[in-house]
Order: C-alpha cells, then structure tokens, then sequence
C-alpha cells in the first residue's frame, strides 16, 4: 500500500519524506502552494486544522509530525531507527522538546517579524518597533538558551545523531527542521556543530531523494 503525504510548500513535511525515503516505503506526494503563509482552502478538506504534514495510509488520516514519524517507524521500520539504550532517554527528550519547546519560539519570531507589515504604512514603523522590542527582548533570549542547550547536547555524541547511535531516529526527523532554520538565518551565529549536523543530513542519498520529490525547500 501507498502512503499519500499531504504536502505544504516550505513546511515540516519535507521531514516526513526524509524519513519514507530512508525506509524505503512507497509513497506519493500531493503539493500546496501557501497562500499569504497560510495554506490554502483545499488543505483543510484533508484535515481540519489545514496543518501540514498529513499522511493518509489506507483508512488513516494522520496529522502532527511526531505522530507521524512515531506511527512510521513502528509500523515500517522492521527495527531500523532505533535509539542505542544509552540514548533512549535523549531520542524521547529531543523528539518532544522539538514542537513542545523549540519550534514555538521560532515560530513566534517568524509571526513577530511579519506583522508589521500587515498593518497600514502610516503606523507599520510603531509596529515594527513594538514587534523588534518582543523579538529581542523575549525570543532572541530564550533563543538563544536553546541554541546553548542543543550545542552542549551535540558535543555529547561527536557521532551527531541526537541518540549517539549509528543511524537517525525520531529525534533526528523531527529536530532537522529547526536546525535547518537556525543555519539559514543570518540575525545571529550558530555553532559550527549545527552547520555539521544539517549538512550529515543533507548529505544523505535518502535526503537527496526526498527533496527531489518534495520540490523545492527554502
């Protein structure tokens, strides 16, 4: 059976396909394009949450990607994936702190840096102030207690898998896609160990694939 993955352009999705590549499990890729960031009306017939990714294997409609990478690896992995039992701890850290601690200031900085433009010319320079006093004095801070925890967690495992094992596990596909935006923005550095660990995973042929199906990825 095929998986369908529900695609968003520029999105969590692109985790997904990463980790049906490295399992070899067939799958088929449906695309939508953002509108104004958002996705579009079409999305929400899928789930109605309209949130990407979503997968749909045979009667199942799955949403959240830490479900998703959970579900596809008990149900397809045949034992590939897993954490070493001295990274077991670090595999379920990581795989919760991605969307319960790190991706909701990173995404609040992303909705801080474009609300002022939503707002009329003539008070978009209050705007902007108001939103660069939030960004600084509350994101960037917490941000960067974030970046300090995760260097200092990679230095444990020079290997770079966030388990210490051989191979990536749920960590590792759910932790890609913010470090993947740490590396892309320019406001502040990030540790030589980020820009390691990104290009490990860039590197692999299955990555490779995935962003060749997916499309492009910014």
């Amino acid at each position: 059976m095929t998986i369908t993955v529900h695609y968003l352009n520029n999105s969590r999705a692109q985790r997904i396909l990463w980790l049906l590549e490295e399992l070899e499990v067939p799958y088929e890729v449906v695309r939508y394009e953002r509108v104004n960031l958002l996705a579009p009306p079409e999305f929400f017939r899928v789930h109605p949450l309209g949130k990407s990714p979503v997968i749909v294997d045979g009667d199942l409609t799955i949403a959240e990607s830490g479900t998703i990478v959970e579900y596809i690896i008990a149900k397809y992995g045949r034992g590939k994936l897993q954490p070493p039992e001295s990274g077991w701890l670090d595999n379920l850290y990581f795989s919760h702190y991605n969307e319960g601690t790190l991706m909701p200031l990173l995404v609040w900085r992303l909705i801080l840096s474009v609300t002022p433009q939503r707002f009329p010319f003539i008070i978009r320079p209050i705007a902007k102030g108001i939103c660069n006093t939030l960004v600084t004095g509350m994101i960037d801070k917490r941000l960067m207690q974030n970046r300090n925890l995760i260097e200092d967690h990679l230095k444990k495992y020079p290997g770079g898998w966030f388990a210490g094992g051989t191979e990536p596990t749920t960590a590792d596909f759910l932790m890609i896609f913010p470090m993947e935006i740490f590396v892309s923005q320019t406001h502040t550095p990030v540790p030589e160990s980020f820009e390691v660990y990104v290009k490990m995973v860039h590197d692999r042929p299955a990555y490779k694939r995935a962003l060749e199906k997916g499309g492009s990825y910014a």
